[in-house]
């Protein structure tokens, strides 16, 4: 039986990754979970699946959900507990779910415990990558990617030489507005731009989908995961969303990794790894599908994907601010503080007007993220 904690229970990942434990609940035991704001659903949780210790946003929620939980399980709250969660209990696996930059200190500090990581949360290794694979080389602990496109590859390139790829090619489904021109960008709405055509996600990654800020933060991720240069990740459009990912060998062979748009298959993956188990999925039908559709990425039709290639070329604090620009963006644009195309503006302003630092330490990527999120809220137009 694996032991299993995961940040962010209460998200789409995280309730997909709870969907699989309880499919197999001779499998798995849950040992922790963080919730959030969401202590309805997470209390319902904590009922169901029993685990020791459960973290929420703030003080007043911790007290809430502890006269509604079994006597004996530990509640804790804040940054701290997110931490507990992370490191202080005797799982194996720690799915890292929560959304933004706050996954990065509880992520270190699961790694620094010696666990396996369950990678969904992106920003962790876009903003410290360097300190990220560091400090997971120095523990000697997997990092098990749970994004469809990285466990794509992560399966694609399982036995074979990483030294004998030529390139890996992302997909990306192109978003809620992928058949509009940018000119029928003009005044769309967050009710329109939350329509993923093909996935079920949380409101700011479908945001992020549409403005292909997701994708970026993918072949930033892709960079760190699979020790990659930016030359050889190359990104297609591919409405379908059947082909995940897929990898190109020196001899020219590709190998791809297809099945329908589901991230439980991912999640399962994650978890269950080396093995495969049955999953309650539904089997991906070739023929009923008939045709697959690709188009080649257009950088001036998303230019949020080309800021993403720069930021990660140039290094240093520079995909910070990238990243943290757009959280700000994305909740200002989700606010109806401003339009949709107005994020990719935002996040223009803050990379033209931050300073790029080599090599920084976490507190100093701290810091830029921090000075990105206030130059981002004010930022007028």
């Amino acid at each position: 039986m694996k032991r299993i904690a995961i940040l962010g229970s209460t998200g789409s990942i995280g309730t997909q990754t709870l969907d699989i434990i309880q499919h197999a609940p001779e499998k798995f035991q849950v040992e922790a979970i963080s919730g959030g704001y969401n202590t309805k659903l997470l209390i319902e949780q904590v009922n169901q699946f029993k685990p020791k210790l459960v973290s929420v946003a703030t003080k007043e929620l911790a007290h809430e959900v502890q006269l509604n939980v079994p006597a004996g399980t530990k509640v804790v709250y804040g940054e701290d507990g997110l931490i507990e969660v992370a490191a202080a209990t005797e799982a194996d696996l720690v799915v890292t779910a929560l959304v933004g930059s706050q996954g990065l200190k509880p992520t270190l500090a699961a790694i620094d415990a010696g666990k396996h990581i369950g990678l969904a949360n992106k920003e962790t290794l876009v903003s410290a990558g360097h300190i990220v694979t560091e400090a997971v080389r120095k523990k000697g602990v997997a990092v098990l990617p749970i994004d469809s496109e990285h466990s794509a590859i992560y399966q694609c390139l399982n036995g074979e030489n990483i030294a004998q790829v030529s390139k890996i090619t992302i997909t990306a489904s192109g978003g809620s507005f992928r058949d509009r021109t940018r000119a029928e960008l003009e005044g769309v709405t967050v009710e329109q731009a939350l329509q993923h055509p093909n996935w079920s996600m949380g409101a700011k990654i479908t945001i992020d989908s549409a403005t292909m800020v997701n994708k970026g933060f993918e072949v930033i991720e892709a960079h760190w995961l699979f020790d990659l240069s930016y030359d050889q990740i190359d990104v297609l459009i591919h409405p379908e969303s059947v082909i995940h990912s897929y990898v190109e060998f020196v001899d020219n062979s590709i190998i791809a990794q297809l099945g329908n748009p589901d991230m439980r298959v991912p999640i399962q993956y994650a978890l269950t790894y080396p093995d495969r188990f049955v999953t309650p999925t539904k089997k991906l039908d070739l023929a009923a599908i008939g045709k697959l559709h690709f188009r080649e990425m257009d950088y001036t039709r998303y230019p949020c994907l080309r800021m993403a290639y720069e930021s990660g070329r140039q290094g240093g604090t520079t995909p910070t601010v990238f990243n943290a620009a757009n959280e700000i963006a994305v909740a200002r644009f989700l606010k109806g503080e401003i339009t949709f195309l107005q994020i990719e503006q935002v996040i223009e302003a803050a990379l033209q007007k931050h300073e790029s630092y080599a090599n920084p330490a976490l507190e100093l990527i701290h810091e830029q993220d921090l000075w990105a999120r206030s130059y981002a809220e004010s930022i007028q137009f």
